[in-house]
């Protein structure tokens, strides 16, 4: 197998161009540690551990699972009782850890304390204006997340093929492609397009190491790439899930409602505590849960190592295969 050298692969000390993305749910310790030790750099959710208490006892359990780099994601989301981000900021600094990414409001409070403790920063965005916004509050490696991906995919609906290229003639930093990521064609297709590594969070959840259960995951080999749904577009806080019982009835809500939904016509439907329910008892249809348009590339449940061999296999043999075969020589 060949290896990619990037600003990426430099900078965060990893063997492939490969970051999982920081995903509450599922940004375990197990998930984390199996990415890492399969070349890429596995990501620990602070959220995911409730409290800054348990979160250095999760890096603490990351540690004795592997010894490669590793990160630690930190969203800002507004809350009518936010998280004690304070606590949790002081807590992947004062543990030692040496890469974290950013989400969600403006990371320029974080990423000023994080970048003043040396560690590397990484944020997500989805627009060029709010990379360049992050480039210049000394953000290290921007994540261009596009509307393909889970999650909250912005207001502004860019593809990634428009997204990447822009990226390139517009930021300094290095960047990775976030977004709809599952196969080896598309790091490669990446790279064509300026990016130096991508972001791939729905395909590790299809995998042994993701602790969803395994309802959800053959739910996703079975899927297509049209079976998620934009909730909230109305709220102006758009987040793409997988299309299942509960997300088509929030969908005909939204339909029925138009720009005059209030969000207590589906709060009793998209309720966190309902999803985690659904999650323990292995309901892949009694809550909401975030997955994006890649569910239509996953077709097997592999290991993470297995995954991360196969990718990275197959965007080598397209950069060498494929690419050379479409250049023609030039003939005088």
């Amino acid at each position: 197998m060949g290896v990619f050298r990037t600003r990426v692969t430099e900078l965060l000390g990893i063997e492939h161009p490969v970051i999982c993305g920081g995903m509450t749910g599922v940004g375990t310790v197990e998930l984390c540690a199996a990415v890492s030790e399969a070349g890429g750099l596995g990501m620990l959710t602070a959220l995911r551990s409730e409290t800054p208490e348990n979160l250095r006892r999760d890096i603490e359990r990351v540690r004795k699972l592997t010894s490669k780099p590793f990160g630690v994601n930190l969203t800002i989301l507004p809350a009518m009782v936010p998280p004690d981000y304070e606590g949790f900021a002081d807590a992947i600094i004062e543990s030692g850890v040496k890469i974290v990414e950013t989400a969600g409001n403006n990371p320029k409070k974080w990423v000023g304390k994080f970048k003043a403790a040396g560690l590397i920063c990484i944020h997500k965005c989805v627009t060029i204006r709010h990379a360049l916004s992050a480039e210049r509050i000394g953000v290290d490696i921007i994540s261009m997340d596009s509307f393909e991906c889970a999650g909250h995919p912005g207001e502004e609906d860019i593809g990634a093929i428009v997204l990447l290229a822009k990226a390139a003639k517009k930021l300094r930093a290095p960047f990775v492609a976030s977004g709809g990521i599952g196969d080896g064609k598309q790091l490669a297709a990446a790279i064509a397009l300026g990016a130096e590594g991508v972001n791939m969070g729905t395909r590790f959840c299809a995998t042994k190491e993701c602790n969803w259960p395994e309802s959800f995951k053959q739910r996703m080999v079975d899927a297509q790439e049209t079976d998620t749904v934009l909730m909230f577009r109305a709220l102006h806080n758009t987040a793409r899930v997988f299309k299942n019982r509960v997300a088509s009835e929030v969908d005909e809500i939204q339909k029925a409602k138009g720009m005059d939904l209030d969000f207590s016509d589906i709060a009793h439907l998209v309720a966190g505590t309902r999803g985690r329910e659904a999650e323990r008892n292995g309901d892949a249809d009694g809550g909401i849960w975030t997955a994006g348009q890649v569910i239509g590339l996953i077709d097997d449940l592999p290991t993470v190592k297995e995954l991360m061999d196969n990718f990275i296999g197959e965007a080598e043999s397209t950069i060498r295969n494929r690419m050379p075969n479409v250049l023609a020589s030039s003939r005088l």
